[in-house]
């Protein structure tokens, strides 16, 4: 299968929704219609620093999500990558989607001169894991909330 990632268009509205509401369910959270509604407007116009990609087969089948949120750090001269959300539809994992996806947003950020991408995702995440354990580096951080 042939995957191929890009920025969203506005032809992508409905396939990223069906995608994003898949994401919040996989994670059994809640995110009201209208924070959705600003949310693809934002990335679509690639607002506040922020932009999403989508992944596609050869057929044009929708596969896969990612949002990113470019962002100053008080630690370095450049911009700092916080990839948001990364979400591979059920069928498609395991066929080298997130890898294509992850490997399209460092190719964004290197554009960019970005020089740190992270990303978080929940312990028990044991399939994202196995990719993001080739792909980038785990740190020791710990993170909180308020």
């Amino acid at each position: 299968m042939t995957v191929n990632v890009r920025p969203i268009v506005a032809s992508d509205e409905q396939d990223w929704l069906r995608l994003f509401w898949d994401y919040i369910a996989f994670y059994k959270a809640s995110v009201p219609e209208d924070v959705i509604a600003l949310t693809w407007r934002r990335l679509l116009e690639q607002e506040d620093n922020m932009m999403a990609l989508i992944a596609r087969d050869d057929k044009g089948q929708a596969l896969g999500i990612a949002a990113l949120v470019f962002h100053r750090s008080t630690w370095s001269l450049t911009w700092y990558c916080y990839l948001e959300d990364l979400f591979v539809a059920p069928e498609a994992r395991g066929k080298g989607v997130g890898r294509a996806l992850i490997e399209a947003i460092y190719a964004e950020a290197d554009r960019r001169g970005v020089n740190r991408t992270y990303w978080a995702t929940q312990d028990d995440n044991a399939t994202a894991r196995k990719l993001y354990d080739r792909v980038g580096q785990l740190t020791e951080f710990v993170q909180y909330r308020r």
